[in-house]
């Protein structure tokens, strides 16, 4: 795992093009995340390089896909993700629209509304333009809906639909977060017509042919896995990854969920070959990083510290690992230095390793002062 997610000294990578083909996607729900995931995995990284990939030559695409969840990805996994998972994420956000504005005595068709907003904001975009979700909202009648829940002089308040017509496009492929406005670190982007921003309609095939990719590239950077990790990777059904390994041709395994308990994994019929052990080596990654949410049974690299790194949505925080395993975190003092917050007894020569690649982090962010969109249990009792 460590190799194949460039997280030895020996397996760096060239740039971010490689780091996200090498863990299939990169989270960027958190702007920062992708920057020193990247970080974490290559040599000399700055992040114009990582912006230039985005921005000018498009080789990365933002998108909204598995899991309901922002991810930077390369274009023909971008093509697979929307294929597979994008009518799903796009009927799920249609269904929670519907649901709230059948609620409001202001939208008297509901479906009609979505379908309406839908259509102006695909014509609006259809010639290149680019525009901000406020920029849409105001150019657009159609798009400027409001729900109000409760009373507003109390514990109500009044929720902007826009936004969500935009995420339920960007889910089905429609449209995508184009150039960013504000700093590397900040996500404020321009919405762009799909085909508009890749010079290109985008090649989708069949769900079924989707998942298939989708699977094979998990099992090639994350396998051997358990389908109850793949399902929830995914954000699919089992069903669909049952489909998909049998058409695979995956190979069943014994593997370690957690101490001694073992469960049945999948790995490629071409991927069987042991593997030679790493030499214990240390990494510093941010929250979401793509090895910390690789899997949903965590057991044999997170141990007992669950409670510590995870919080109540299963959202991981920023991690200190050694030989493998997360052995506790690490978070920024206000003064740009870090702090290293171990859940269990280090070793010398670890705890001088992830000192180390810690005060890297905190130089090569210079001026830069990251706070975490989902921090975890542990920062509460953290030093600052």
């Amino acid at each position: 795992m460590l190799r194949r997610h460039l997280l030895t000294d020996t397996a760096r990578a060239d740039g971010a093009l490689e780091v996200a083909q090498a863990v299939v996607a990169l989270h960027a729900t958190c702007p920062p995340t992708v920057f020193m995931s990247v970080w974490a995995r290559t040599t000399g990284f700055v992040p114009d390089d990582l912006q230039s990939l985005l921005y000018e030559s498009r080789s990365l695409v933002k998108q909204l896909a598995m899991r309901r969840t922002v991810f930077v990805v390369d274009r023909a996994t971008l093509a697979d993700a929307v294929s597979a998972v994008g009518p799903r994420v796009a009927a799920s956000e249609r269904t929670n629209m519907l649901r709230d504005l059948r609620r409001s005595t202001d939208f008297p068709d509901p479906e009609g509304w979505i379908e309406a907003a839908r259509s102006a904001v695909a014509t609006e975009l259809s010639d290149g333009t680019l525009a901000s979700s406020s920029e849409l909202r105001k150019r657009l009648p159609e798009l400027d809906g409001v729900i109000v829940s409760g009373p507003l002089d109390t514990w109500g308040g009044s929720s902007p639909m826009g936004p969500r017509v935009l995420n339920m496009m960007s889910a089905a492929g429609d449209i995508v977060r184009g150039p960013n406005t504000a700093g590397w670190h900040v996500s404020r982007p321009r919405w762009s017509s799909m085909p508009r921003w890749l010079g290109a309609e985008l090649p989708l095939v069949d769900p079924e042919s989707g998942h298939r990719a989708m699977v094979e590239r998990w099992l090639r950077s994350f396998g051997p896995g358990t389908e109850t990790d793949i399902v929830w990777w995914l954000g699919s059904t089992k069903k669909a990854v049952r489909t998909a390994l049998a058409q695979l041709d995956a190979v069943e395994v014994d593997i370690e969920v957690d101490t001694d308990r073992f469960e049945v994994g999948y790995l490629l019929p071409d991927d069987l070959d042991p593997v030679e052990p790493v030499p214990p080596t240390g990494a510093v990654l941010p929250e979401l990083d793509p090895t910390t949410m690789g899997w949903k049974q965590r057991g044999w690299y997170l141990g007992a510290h669950g409670a510590e790194m995870f919080d109540r949505n299963g959202n991981g925080g920023q991690s200190i690992w050694w030989d493998g395993r997360i052995v506790g975190g690490w978070f920024l003092r206000p003064d740009g230095s870090t702090g290293l917050h171990p859940l269990e007894k280090l070793s010398r020569g670890a705890t001088k390793d992830l000192t180390a690649r810690a005060d890297a982090l905190a130089g090569w962010l210079g001026e830069v002062r990251p706070k975490p969109g989902y921090p975890a249990p542990f920062m509460r009792n953290t030093a600052s």
